[in-house]
């Protein structure tokens, strides 16, 4: 009888163990006060109900961790749970980070921010297609000011043939001002490729060494790195499709841009950092100025709110001011938010594309005075959003419109026609040789999809193909952004994929005039 029911307290034991690795939740230290449980609720939402495969958030405030845990499966096919150590892509919070990086450089005056980033760069350099290379700063470039165009390029372990080319292959084919210096906002992941080579070439490590040796290990950072190097890679968290299989690992040619990798406990205490909470472990990499530099905008109107160098920042999230980075790629969507006047850093990571949006607002509410009221008022006056509005062509952009796509490999004459009605059609062709025949054959007419005209930019997609050796051989679609600019459209326009795999956005320059 009593070895009986002593099996059955181990079986009761084990299905406890066996339910609370299922459920995901792997709190550090003692259990957490019951203030987190709508944040418990809305990551466990977020693997029920779309997929997600693992969620891991912390929250710091006044320069200490109060609180952070894990839920879901770092790795589902090992069963391998999501700790606060557990290592995610951060995609874009890379940006941040890298700045970080290069401000050490700034700081010891081996670079200037207001110096031309051409200065810095090696045989490739940046291209003034539309405006003066010269002007392109490094404080532009990381302020996503230059000019340089949208770019991504993944390149995943179990393809056989691409490989990432060199900083100076890509500079060469992509690194195009489409844009005049400090004329507009374009978020360019080339940009902090850019910026990695340049900490490269000036401080003569390589990028991830650079960032290990001058940047995460001085800081305390040591579930931090540039890929996932050997040693640690059992604390890496797997990404994983919309259907939760697996993505194959990949890489980029825009390391400084998407590359870092860093769990929820090193990813708050690198808030702390830029918040000037100057904790014991940690060495003072930048000095405040610097921080302060970097929260400086750049750019006045990027997404509706400004940008810094690496930094978004609003003036208000809900009554709060607001310093953050998002990041989102192939199984990855991330977020690291820093509220200066709370002293309050939350950061929530995952490894899927499912979205952190309510995980990370439930976190703020919990911790951040009045937000809770003022997300309850949102949520009630929310309404269904119409649908786009119906384009219309204004006067200054009915006609036909010639010019040309400048590729990297080729010159391609490419013509735009706007009619009266909102129509657009686009028509791709190709050069002749110079015996007179023709290059290549002329690609059909495309009627132009999801057009917009919003402060001076007409921006669209057709369906079409550039012509250039490193993008011909997918199916990809074409999208425009085109300013207009003393009577002449231009700007970029980018080959992209849209279907999993994902494989690249890359621009060539485009010029028209209306004929």
């Amino acid at each position: 009888m009593n070895r009986g029911r002593k099996a059955r307290h181990r079986f009761v034991a084990v299905c406890v163990l066996l339910a609370g690795v299922a459920r995901g939740a792997v709190a550090q230290g003692a259990a957490a006060p019951d203030r987190w449980q709508p944040v418990r609720d809305a990551a466990e939402r977020l693997i029920r109900e779309r997929g997600v495969a693992g969620v891991a958030v912390a929250v710091a405030k006044d320069g200490k961790i109060i609180w952070e845990e894990g839920f879901g499966w770092a790795n589902r096919e090992k069963m391998i749970p999501v700790t606060p150590n557990t290592m995610f892509s951060l995609a874009s919070i890379s940006k941040p980070v890298t700045a970080t990086g290069l401000m050490t450089l700034v700081q010891h005056g081996q670079i200037k921010l207001d110096q031309p980033a051409n200065d810095y760069l090696g045989v490739s350099k940046l291209t003034g297609l539309a405006g003066d290379a010269s002007k392109a700063t490094v404080r532009l470039v990381m302020g996503h000011m230059a000019g340089l165009p949208l770019h991504y390029q993944f390149f995943y372990a179990d393809e056989a043939t691409r490989r990432p080319p060199t900083m100076d292959e890509t500079i060469a084919r992509y690194g195009i001002l489409v844009t005049a210096p400090g004329e507009t906002f374009q978020y360019s992941n080339l940009g902090y490729g850019i910026i990695d080579y340049i900490i490269s070439r000036t401080s003569g490590q390589s990028y991830a060494d650079f960032m290990r040796t001058r940047v995460f290990l001085p800081l305390g950072l040591t579930h931090t790195s540039v890929d996932v190097p050997a040693g640690l890679q059992p604390y890496a968290a797997e990404r994983y499709w919309p259907d939760q299989k697996p993505v194959s690992f990949y890489s980029f040619d825009h390391m400084g841009a998407s590359a870092v990798w860093s769990s929820v406990h090193d990813l708050v205490r690198f808030g702390m950092f830029h918040l000037k909470n100057h904790l014991p472990e940690q060495r003072a990499i930048l000095a405040d100025s610097s921080i302060d530099e970097m929260k400086k905008p750049v750019a006045l109107d990027a997404f509706g709110q400004q940008y810094g160098l690496g930094w978004l920042i609003h003036k208000s999230d809900r009554g709060h001011p607001l310093v953050e980075h998002s990041g989102g790629m192939p199984g990855v969507s991330t977020i690291l938010n820093l509220y200066p006047r709370d002293n309050v850093v939350i950061t929530v990571l995952t490894n899927a594309s499912g979205g952190w949006g309510d995980v990370a607002d439930q976190t703020a509410a919990v911790i951040l005075p009045g937000y809770a009221d003022s997300l309850k008022a949102e949520k009630a006056r929310a309404t269904k959003r119409p649908g786009p509005a119906k384009f219309t062509a204004p006067t200054e952009l009915v006609g036909t419109w010639t010019g040309t796509i400048r590729t990297w490999a080729r010159t391609v004459p490419f013509e735009l026609e706007v009619k009266q009605d909102g129509e657009v059609q686009a028509q791709l062709g190709d050069t002749a040789r110079s015996d007179g025949s023709n290059a290549g054959e002329v690609q059909l007419r495309a009627l132009v999809n999801g057009v917009t005209w919003e402060k001076s930019v007409l921006s669209g997609r057709f369906a079409g193909q550039i012509p250039a050796p490193d993008v011909s051989w997918v199916p990809h679609t074409i999208a425009f952004d085109l300013h207009l600019v003393n009577g002449v459209l231009r700007g970029q326009a980018s080959a992209q994929t849209s279907d999993t795999p994902v494989y690249f956005s890359v621009a060539s320059y485009i010029e028209l005039k209306r004929r």
